[in-house]
């Protein structure tokens, strides 16, 4: 929607946030199919290429390129800048996520990660142990960490393809999983799979992330000095001995991420009038820095980098290293190899033993305290699709063979990403077909999940509009100058009409840095309410958004039948001022800064507001509420 005014300008730019986050969130979740995809294009590309001209395909990445200064520099060839340069990026944008899962998301609380703690090392030593048993007596036991880790971005790409069959709490608790996993193995390249260490260079390396620490601790914000620091960590990581990748997952888990608070975008907002008043460079780039200092750090390198990430750097990954000449002799060799077959094995059956075996242990020995935040069968298909082992699988055989063990081990690794996503389809294909309360709690589980909204809905203090008992209640902060709550409200009027066992909640938040009428029209709603009007009020203000002062508002209340004198006082005496209050507060307490922003059973929303996005969100926490009634009537 175009602005009509310097107001609506600045609060779509900056108060509005909300909106424009959620639609990053979900350009995020769309990055990862994609970026599935055009991985498996790039890994057949590079099978296409490696079988059509082996020579070329060998020279090509086989290709030096040196970086020199002062006759002090780096010089590798093309595949190792390729694993040890920009896949550092990749670790990076790993390490990110999980660090906003971790401030932001379901690890908050800190007793949900230790489930996915303990899977993530169990789903790495069960595959381990069964390649070790697969390779015992033979030479090829040394290349047990190729078996064992699970590939973050294809794995969370796959789950993407399978959209609506598996819930998106599976994408969060196999987002953990992985970084432990990546965690773990960045450490067994370190350890296992380096060469000889470099003490001096090991210790400018750990300088450099103490003295990150520090830069941190005195709140600067310059991209540019950290990403300085972290290439000469890099380099002394790569000098060491350490393969350098590991900085890349430890920047990401040290860059915080948080929301913006409503104190940071009015301070910005505020620059940004002062620009528009006076555009001279110096307002022009404290409005920038203003802005930017409102989103955190981690969800701006996000947005910034990972589409890199998901359709470059990885893509790159798979065509230097998935190429591999799949002859009768290749083909022969890896159907009876001890590394094709421990590889495949590893991830075929021993991530899913490891992860579902130990989830359904720590959720006995805790009596049920402790348990996955998903149904059974999606901890299943969790355990499945953790055996897509490319990346780091492909990164580690590179570095433990060579010659044909290479070339069977990548065999493996090949035919694990097809197995792993072929066993995930038919898991959750069966899961599909499960009689309905079934099927919600294998795929949802019966766990308490957060709760997002500090100030429960109370139906005496409450505009509540559907039936007081509903399964389903949503909550809505909005304004009713905002244009994005304006887009948002046929969908809401859609939702209710599709459920009619949906109970929804109109909280205000009004955004008066950005819309002076607001507070008012939202006072007058309340004022509307002492006759029993709200909803009508509430409904007209936000189809006439553009209309909304003091006369305008009388009118209305007359156009609607309302006793217009007791309305006039109502709005002079700002009775319903202390109500409007009050749902401000509840907003800050639950960390809402713009709008409009929606609470689904309690539980934050993010992600696309239209029709399709909010029904599934609906759905899933009815049949979430299903789940657990069935469970306490079991019981």
């Amino acid at each position: 929607m175009a602005p009509t005014d310097d107001h609506s300008l600045s609060g779509q730019s900056i108060g509005e946030s909300e909106g424009e986050a959620r639609t990053a969130r979900w350009e995020f979740m769309r990055t990862e199919a994609g970026s599935a995809a055009v991985l498996l294009v790039a890994t057949i590309a590079a099978l296409i290429w490696a079988n059509a001209a082996p020579g070329s395909y060998r020279a090509f990445w086989e290709t030096h390129l040196a970086v020199d200064l002062g006759g002090r520099g780096v010089a590798l060839d093309l595949r190792e800048w390729v694993n040890s340069g920009l896949m550092t990026l990749f670790f990076f944008v790993v390490g990110l996520e999980a660090r906003r899962e971790f401030d932001m998301g379901e690890l908050r609380e800190r007793r949900h990660l230790t489930l996915p703690l303990l899977a993530g090392l169990s789903g790495m030593v069960a595959p381990v142990a069964i390649y070790l048993a697969v390779n015992a007596g033979h030479p090829s036991t040394h290349g047990w960490g190729a078996a064992m880790s699970t590939d973050t971005a294809f794995a969370l790409g796959m789950l993407a393809l399978l959209g609506n069959r598996l819930p998106g709490r599976l994408r969060t608790f196999i987002l953990t999983v992985a970084v432990v996993d990546d965690f773990v193995a960045l450490g067994v390249i370190a350890v296992f799979y380096s060469d000889r260490i470099v003490l001096p260079a090991l210790l400018v390396a750990g300088g450099v992330l103490v003295l990150v620490l520090l830069l941190r601790a005195q709140g600067l914000r310059s991209g540019a000095a950290y990403a300085v620091l972290g290439v000469v960590a890099w380099v002394a990581l790569l000098k060491s001995g350490v393969d350098p990748v590991v900085i890349g997952l430890l920047l990401g888990l040290l860059t915080l991420a948080y929301p913006a608070t409503r104190d940071d975008l009015e301070r910005a907002s505020g620059l940004f009038r002062s620009f528009r008043e006076q555009p001279t460079p110096e307002l022009e780039r404290s409005a920038r820095r203003g802005i930017a200092s409102a989103i955190s750090p981690n969800e701006r390198l996000q947005r910034a980098i990972h589409p890199w990430s998901s359709y470059v750097i990885v893509p790159l990954f798979a065509l230097a290293n998935a190429g591999i000449t799949l002859d009768s002799d290749l083909l022969g060799r890896a159907a009876t190899s001890p590394v094709t077959l421990g590889i495949l094995l590893g991830y075929l059956l021993g991530k899913p033993l490891g992860i579902v075996g130990v989830s359904w242990l720590t959720t006995r020995m805790s009596g049920g305290r402790t348990r996955p935040p998903i149904g059974w069968g999606s901890v299943a298909a969790g355990g499945t699709i953790a055996g897509v082992g490319f990346t780091v699988s492909l990164l580690i055989a590179t570095l433990a063979f060579e010659g044909e063990q290479l070339d069977e081990a990548k065999a493996g690794v090949l035919a694990a990403v097809l197995c792993a996503f072929t066993a995930t389809w038919l898991i959750s294909w069966v899961l599909g077909r499960l009689p309905q309360p079934l099927r919600a709690r294998a795929l949802l589980g019966t766990a308490e999940g957060i709760v997002d909204l500090a100030t429960p809905v109370d139906p005496a203090q409450d505009h509540v509009r559907g039936p007081f008992d509903a399964p389903v209640t949503v909550v809505e902060y909005g304004d009713f100058e905002c244009p994005y709550c304006g887009q948002a409200e046929p969908v809401v009027r859609d939702l209710l009409a599709d459920f009619g066992d949906v109970r929804y909640v109109w909280r205000h938040l009004p955004l008066t840095d950005v819309h002076p009428h607001a507070q008012l029209a939202a006072v007058a709603a309340e004022a509307a309410a002492e006759q029993g009007a709200f909803w009508a009020v509430r409904d007209l203000l936000l189809e006439r958004q553009d209309a909304l002062k003091p006369r305008d508002l009388l009118r209305y209340a007359d156009e609607l039948g309302l006793d217009v004198e007791r309305f006039r006082d109502a709005l002079r005496a700002g009775r319903g001022a202390e109500r409007v209050a009050r749902d401000v507060e509840s907003a800050d307490l639950s960390g809402v800064s713009g709008t409009p922003t929606f609470f689904i059973n309690g539980r934050r929303h993010h992600g696309a507001y239209d029709i399709a996005t909010l029904s599934a969100a609906v759905r899933s926490a009815k049949d979430r509420t299903t789940a657990r009634r069935g469970r306490r009537e079991e019981r």
